[in-house]
């Protein structure tokens, strides 16, 4: 794990912290005026081949939290990740603090709950969050004031938080050395993700990007920060590129992608606020795996 900050007069102090089995930033973003923080994109540890689940890379939250003397107003996500769990939860009953994601997750819970047939077992209310944020809501973290963008394309619920002069893209956009997101999940479009990065880059300049994942091209070193400025300067798939030619890209690269390792893990805890599954009669949680479910996903290697 590593840990980066940076602060300008008036606006975040943003924490990350780097979880490289799945190559995840989570973020502590604190007004330093008044020390209130928000906690965004935790990730809870989850070990595919024993089952385990563990709390280690949320702790390095609390643990900096408390370090720091940071009281906690906001817990958030940017949208039901697919190759990570949620530390939401976790972090909601430790902390007491307000849990919430973009208001569109309800599609995503009625499509999973399709998918993994869930039946009744699963509220497609967005029940499982304290609030629910529509493009345009604006929410505050001590005296910052914090907005909400609606940046569909990866997911059909993603959203992106500016907060000061800092916004938190999730995987709309990488570093400009690798890239953007894919589109080819369940509810995914390209074209959307394109809009969606318009908006985006439509910042000031100088606004700092955090990314929700670095895959670190050619062994360099972690990184989650970047410019709007950067981006359109040095992002291959935006500088001098047309929507036209960026769906067709990205479509041609997202048919070559396998999926995420933990996608049909993860969205049946994320479409749940970040809980697991209730314990069956044995006093054991389960998760289903369905079959087939991904028509057209690569196999990969």
């Amino acid at each position: 794990m590593s840990e980066m900050m940076r602060t300008s007069a008036g606006n975040p102090i943003v924490a990350g912290f780097f979880e490289p089995r799945t190559f995840s930033i989570q973020y502590v973003v604190t007004d330093p005026e008044t020390k209130r923080c928000a906690i965004i994109d935790p990730v809870l540890d989850f070990e595919e081949k024993s089952g385990a689940t563990g709390t280690h890379s949320a702790d390095a939250l609390l643990d900096y939290i408390r370090r720091e003397s940071l009281e906690v107003e906001w817990i958030l996500d940017t949208h039901p990740h697919a190759d990570h769990f949620s530390a939401a939860g976790y972090l909601h009953d430790r902390l007491g603090a307000p849990t919430a994601i973009g208001a569109e997750v309800t599609q995503v819970q009625r499509l999973w709950k399709g998918i993994y047939n869930l039946g009744d077992s699963l509220a497609t209310d967005g029940s499982q969050w304290d609030r629910l944020f529509a493009a345009g809501d604006t929410f505050r973290v001590g005296n910052l004031e914090g907005r909400v963008l609606f940046s569909p394309g990866h997911t059909l619920a993603s959203i992106t938080y500016v907060i000061g002069d800092a916004a938190f893209v999730h995987d709309t956009l990488f570093q400009p050395d690798f890239g953007t997101a894919r589109a080819d999940f369940p509810g995914g479009d390209a074209g959307q993700l394109w809009d969606s990065m318009q908006e985006i880059l439509a910042l000031p300049d100088s606004t700092r990007l955090f990314t929700g994942h670095d895959y670190m091209p050619d062994d360099r070193e972690p990184r989650w920060e970047s410019t709007v400025a950067e981006q359109k300067a040095q992002n291959p798939h935006i500088a001098d590129i047309s929507r036209e030619e960026y769906i067709a890209l990205r479509n041609r690269r997202d048919q070559e992608l396998p999926m995420p390792k933990l996608i049909l893990h993860s969205l049946q805890v994320n479409t749940r606020g970040g809980r697991l599954p209730e314990p069956e009669d044995n006093g054991k949680r389960y998760l289903k795996l369905p079959l087939n479910a991904l028509e057209g996903a690569s196999w990969g290697d």
